[in-house]
């Protein structure tokens, strides 16, 4: 029996830090292999297209192209592409447009290590992962969009 095929992953970051931990941390877990680096998102776009990656970790904020818009044009191109962000912003102006952009994970950077392991293999299977933070924001939202549609149904 073989084993199977390991997670194949790409890692879009600006900060070099975070690109060396992000590699460490997957490096040394079996079952996960780095395919490549980008250092913002019009990098992260073409190494997408190139490598094919069964998850890309995406920063929000790079230079060039915002994380946003490298994640648009990723799943124009293939909208099978399996996208966690990763980034230090909860804001709803970043968290709804990424998510309905089609991510399937958001965490925030203070995620621990095993978290963020556990959210590559969920998006991987192709479930969804969400910080804490991020979850309350889209379940309030959607309680909020509930509560305004029972009010015009009256």
């Amino acid at each position: 029996m073989t084993a199977p095929k390991p997670i194949r992953i790409l890692i879009a970051d600006d900060h070099p830090i975070v690109r060396r931990g992000f590699t460490h941390l997957i490096n040394a877990r079996p079952g996960m292999e780095l395919v490549g680096e980008a250092v913002d998102g019009f990098e992260a776009v073409e190494k997408a297209r190139l490598l094919r990656p069964d998850v890309i970790l995406l920063d929000l904020v790079m230079p060039r192209m915002d994380g946003l818009e490298a994640l648009n044009k990723i799943k124009q191109e293939n909208p099978d592409a399996r996208i966690l962000v990763i980034t230090s912003f909860a804001a709803d102006d970043k968290v709804f447009p990424a998510i309905k952009a089609g991510a399937l994970g958001y965490l925030l950077k203070d995620t621990s290590p095993e978290a963020l392991l556990q959210a590559i293999e969920d998006v991987h299977a192709g479930r969804s992962s969400l910080h804490p933070i991020i979850a309350r924001k889209l379940l309030g939202s959607l309680a909020t969009c509930r509560t305004c549609r029972l009010r015009q149904n009256r």
